[in-house]
């Protein structure tokens, strides 16, 4: 059985940055493509980014912008999350999944970490 934990959430100042991570296991890492979303406060579910296996594949909603960049360790079983340039609409609890189509799909999620942009 899957089973993911992200971590690396907190409380952050606007304008800084993140790395979230997200440990897997119960199920072949290397040969599956990855994916973060996050469910904002008005409790939407959004896509945020994906990678493929062998992480040379990588793909980004719109609103990411440069700003949000996702990776992985293979020998590491993790997917990251990086957020740069934080801002207050970056609020959200993100969880990462193996990749699904719709890819904002709740399908397989982690329990998700919060991440809280202040001012």
């Amino acid at each position: 059985e899957a089973y993911l934990a992200e971590s690396g959430g907190g409380l952050v100042q606007l304008g800084g940055s993140t790395r979230l991570s997200c440990v897997a296991s119960g199920f072949h890492f290397s040969s599956s493509g990855m994916r973060w979303l996050r469910r904002t406060p008005d409790d939407e579910l959004v896509w945020v980014a994906t990678i493929d296996a062998g992480g040379e594949g990588r793909y980004y909603a719109d609103f990411t912008k440069g700003r949000f960049t996702i990776s992985r360790d293979d020998a590491k079983n993790t997917v990251y999350l990086q957020v740069n340039s934080l801002k207050i609409e970056d609020t959200a609890t993100y969880y990462c999944a193996k990749e699904v189509f719709p890819r904002n799909s709740p399908r397989g999620l982690g329990q998700g970490t919060r991440v809280t942009v202040s001012s």
